[in-house]
This record gives structure tokens, C-alpha cells and sequence, in this order.
């Protein structure tokens, strides 16, 4: 026995000593110099929650990626310059038009180019949903609370992300310098011309003179394809190591609370998800890329500064500001020799003070609560009706702006008056908002009065049963112990308050404005008229003692 055992022993050793392999190598240097493996070792299995609503952001990300390399390919070919040419090209309709060789370019991208018309066209794609990916993914977020500490950060990431692909979609399809993006580069002329003082020195700085210039494509170009992208990926990496670090959040369950975290873990299950989940983005947008038209720019013809394309919109994401201008009454001041357009300059301002108020929101709700506990649990929305509220006004007023954005598209095809379209967003604008975040708050409260009854009375089963006095009632079944965890695991808190205005010996305490602000805020949000107590379990232990679910 004992030379048998010396001989594995001695066989052991002698496989321990055998070379390593080319991969380990690899591994160790990368290791010695990364810290590869303890890195690894305490992230690869990091647990990640399952829900399908997290795929929204997934959705974005891959999208990102698309454009990414899709945009790669485009920039070898697009020429940025808005010189003159005569076009000769495969589209007959347009030759011996004189045209810039941006728009040539794109043409010969669109027409001649292995796969030009088709990468144009999931770019466009890509980025559609890039945006609508976003701005979905930040509702669910908004809905959620997912904002609240540790995350505020986080949310300031993803606002930004958001307004510079507002940006970014602007810049990218101005660049084909056809009649409609050309008439949406008037567009955002006229709005920095409106700027007080400085608005004729800024459109002269950018275009590099009187419009249209010759130089805004040259300078667009740098911006489409360098600067913003650069930030945003850097952005969207530093969003991605916040979201890693801080956990994902869960929904409400069974196990899941502050400290603990139910799903899946990173590697191999989540990556596998996240690697099929790509490959299925990308699929969609090469099919929508492929079977749906998107911005036949020869169907435009070059731009000129005379003509104006009918129906011209712009993406779906910049409808919001062109309805703000477009049913904004024709205000003007002539002052010491000076115009002030105030029927463009207030709505050019407004466009970024509504998304302004969508970012600083968590920081806003963090002042009034005081609340300085770390989240990782989700609110479910009808649990928070002002905050749900508010979301569905801001919403709402979106959908309202972007009818007014296309209110001659609506105009032909419902034939209705353009200016009756005008004169009902105008009144919109201030109703539709106000009426949604009533309507809103006050579903809300309806489902929590309904969760309440279920709590106390149990599931209707639709069962009705005599009694033996005659009277007939519905049987009711106790709801499992996780549905009543889902139902009761929210909070609710007194709001904040002040306290008495004197103390014991008759002296008033001083109140600054900011405490009455938060005060009265934390009463609206947070007091007794948005919420439906939630059952106790006295309540709950009364009413199951008894044969009272009948």
C-alpha cells in the first residue's frame, strides 16, 4: 500500500512539474500586470436580479453599440464639405443638379457603395431606438424610485446620455445636407438667432457667416462622429462600473430586501442572456434596416435656402421643441433698435428647462423625505401617486408638444384646421398634464384601496354561497404569505414636518422658507391624500381569527 501510494505521489509530482501551457502564460502576465483573476474571482458571480424590464437598458446599450459600428462604416465613405459639385452619379432623376459633396457623397454611399443604403438605414434605426430606449428605460427607472441613493449619480448619467442623443440625432442627420435636414438646420438658426445679444454672433461663429454658410457640415462632422460619441461611451461605461458596483435593484419578493439580492449570477447566465439578447437587437434592426425606408434623402433633392420640403419633421425626439415654437404665439419687443423674438426664444428656452426638471427630480424628492438610507428594493408606482402623477403629466405633455410638432401632418390627414390644432394644444399644454396627473394619482389610489381589501378579505374566487339565514355571500381565499409580502413591504412614513412655530417657554422658533417649501412639498407628496394605509397586524389578525374569508 505504501508503494502504491508513493507512486501516485511520484506521478502527481511529475505532472505538477510539466510546463504550463501558452494560454496559462498569457493569463499569468496578464494577471501579473491587471489583476485579472482577483478581480474576477469577486465579480464573475455576482448575482443579478431576472425581470424583463431590465432589458430596457440593455436595449440602449446595443443599440449604442450599432451605431457605434455602424457610424465607423459610413465615415469612410461620407465626404463633411459643403462645396459645390455638379452631380453624375447612378441616380438619373438628379443628375446635373448642382448639389454639395456632402449630399454627393451620400448618394454614392446610398447607391454605389457594397451595403451603403442598407447601413444608412439601420444607423438611422439604431439610433431611433437608441433615444427610445432611453427615455423608456429612464421612466421605468422614475417609476420605480430606482433613482434614490445610491444611484442619484447615476441617474445624472443617464440624463446626460439622453440630452446629448437628442443632440447627437440632430447633428447626425443634418449631415446629408438634403432639403430636410437642411430646412431642420434653419430650424436651429432661427432659435440660436433668438438668443438676446449674443444670438447673431453665435449663428455667424457656426456657420461662418450668413446663412446657410459653408461651413457648419465641416464643423457638425466632428461632433457627430468624435465628440459626442467619445462622451457618451465614456459615460456609458461609467454608468455601467456604477451599476455593477452598486447592485442591480429587484422588484419587491420573497428573500428580497435591502442587503440581499435574488437572481442569476453574472458569468455564465447572465453574460450568456446578454450576449443572445445582442445578437437579437442587432437582428431587429438589420430586418427594420432592411424591409423599412428611412430618410430617402434623393426623394428630398439637395437643400436650398428657397424651398422648404411639405410635411418636413423632424426625429420623433426633437418633436418636442419644434411643438413648443410651432404653437407658440408670434410675441415679439422692438426696443433701442433691437427685435426681441420672444415667440421662439421662450419656447427654445423651455425645451431645457422641462428635461432640466426631469434631472434634478431624485434630488428634489431626497430633499423633501430627508430620506438618506441606501434603496435597493423598488418602489411599485401606485404605492407613490404623486410621484406616478407626475411622470404620466410629463409624459403627457411630450405627446402634446409632438402633436403640435406635426400639427400640418395632423392637419391633412384627420382634415382638420391647422389652427384649430394650434388653438388645442395651446389649451392643452396647461390642462392635459393637470388632467393626467389627476386621473393618474387617483388610479393609484384605487389599486392601493384594492390591495388593501385583498390583504384583509382575501382573493375573490367568484364562488357565491347561502348562509344559513339566507343571506348569499362570495367566498373569499387568504392570499398566499409572497403575495401578502409584495402587497405590505412598502413604507409610509410621516412626511415632514416642521413642528410647533413656539417651544415650551412661549418663544418662536425661527422658520426660513425652505423648511415651508419642503414642508408643504412633503404634505402634497407624502401626507395622508396620496397614500391608503396599508393594513396593520392587529387589523389583519382580527379579521383571519374568525371564519371571516367565508
Amino acid at each position: 500500500m505504501d508503494g502504491a501510494r508513493s507512486g501516485k505521489g511520484e506521478r502527481a509530482a511529475a505532472h505538477r512539474d510539466e510546463p504550463p501551457g501558452k494560454g496559462e502564460k498569457l493569463a499569468d502576465w496578464a494577471d501579473g500586470r491587471l489583476g485579472l483573476y482577483a478581480l474576477a474571482k469577486a465579480n464573475m458571480r455576482k448575482v443579478f436580479p431576472d425581470h424583463w424590464s431590465f432589458m430596457l437598458g440593455e436595449v440602449c446599450l446595443y443599440s449604442f453599440l450599432v451605431l457605434i459600428l455602424t457610424g465607423i462604416y459610413l465615415t469612410l465613405f461620407f465626404e463633411p464639405s459643403g462645396a459645390e459639385v455638379v452631380y453624375h452619379g447612378s441616380y438619373g432623376p438628379l443628375n446635373g443638379i448642382v448639389m454639395t459633396k456632402a449630399y454627393e457623397s451620400t448618394l454614392h454611399i446610398s447607391f454605389d457603395v457594397r451595403g451603403g443604403l442598407l447601413i444608412r438605414q439601420i444607423h438611422h434605426w439604431a439610433a431611433l431606438v437608441f433615444v427610445t430606449g432611453m427615455l423608456v428605460h429612464m421612466m421605468r427607472v422614475f417609476f420605480t424610485g430606482a433613482f434614490r441613493k445610491p444611484r442619484e449619480l447615476n441617474w445624472l448619467f443617464g440624463w446626460t446620455l439622453l440630452l446629448l442623443g437628442i443632440i447627437t440625432g440632430l447633428t447626425g442627420y443634418s449631415l446629408p445636407d438634403d432639403l430636410l435636414s437642411g430646412t431642420g438646420i434653419r430650424f436651429a438658426d432661427g432659435a440660436i438667432l433668438s438668443v438676446p445679444i449674443v444670438g447673431t454672433y453665435l449663428s455667424m461663429f457656426l456657420f461662418g457667416g450668413e446663412f446657410p454658410g459653408h461651413d457648419i457640415i465641416s464643423r457638425l462632422f466632428p461632433i457627430h462622429v468624435l465628440l459626442l460619441p467619445g462622451i457618451m461611451l465614456g459615460l456609458v461605461v461609467a454608468h455601467l462600473i456604477l451599476v455593477f458596483h452598486h447592485k442591480h435593484t429587484q422588484y419587491p419578493g420573497p428573500g428580497r430586501d435591502q442587503k440581499s439580492v435574488v437572481g442569476m449570477p453574472f458569468l455564465p447566465v447572465y453574460m450568456a442572456k446578454a450576449g443572445g439578447f445582442f445578437f437579437l437587437t442587432f437582428g431587429v434592426l438589420a430586418l427594420m434596416g432592411g424591409i423599412a425606408s428611412i430618410n430617402p434623402v434623393w426623394a428630398f433633392g439637395p437643400y436650398r435656402p428657397d424651398l422648404v420640403t411639405t410635411g418636413a419633421q423632424p426625429d420623433w425626439y426633437l418633436g418636442f421643441s419644434e411643438g413648443l415654437i410651432r404653437v407658440m404665439p408670434g410675441w415679439e419687443i422692438d426696443a433701442w433698435g433691437h427685435t426681441l423674438e420672444l415667440g421662439v426664444f421662450i419656447p427654445f428656452s423651455l425645451f431645457p428647462l422641462i428635461l432640466l426638471a426631469l434631472g434634478l427630480y431624485p434630488f428634489v424628492e431626497a430633499w423633501v423625505t430627508g430620506d438618506k438610507r441606501e434603496h435597493h428594493v423598488l418602489d411599485r408606482p401606485r404605492n407613490v401617486p404623486v410621484r406616478t402623477g407626475l411622470g404620466v403629466a410629463w409624459l403627457s405633455l411630450y405627446v402634446v408638444l409632438l402633436i403640435g410638432g406635426g400639427n400640418d401632418i395632423v392637419a391633412t390627414h384627420l382634415h382638420l384646421s391647422i389652427n384649430s390644432i394650434t388653438w388645442f394644444v395651446r389649451v392643452s399644454v396647461f390642462v392635459v398634464p393637470v388632467a393626467a396627473f389627476v386621473v393618474t394619482k387617483r388610479v393609484c389610489l384605487g389599486l392601493q384601496r384594492r390591495d388593501r381589501d385583498k390583504v384583509l378579505h382575501g382573493r375573490e374566487t367568484g364562488r357565491i354561497k347561502r348562509l344559513p339565514h339566507g343571506e348569499y355571500v362570495e367566498i373569499h381565499e387568504p392570499l398566499a404569505q409572497d403575495r401578502l409580502f409584495v402587497l405590505t413591504q412598502h413604507e409610509q412614513h410621516p412626511p415632514y414636518e416642521i413642528g410647533p412655530r413656539e417651544d415650551a417657554n412661549g418663544v418662536r422658533r425661527p422658520v426660513t422658507v425652505s423648511q415651508r417649501v419642503r414642508e408643504r412639498l412633503a404634505r402634497v407628496m407624502f401626507g395622508p391624500g396620496s397614500r391608503i394605509p396599508k393594513p396593520t397586524r392587529e387589523e389583519y389578525r382580527e379579521l383571519t381569527r374568525g371564519d371571516h374569508h367565508h
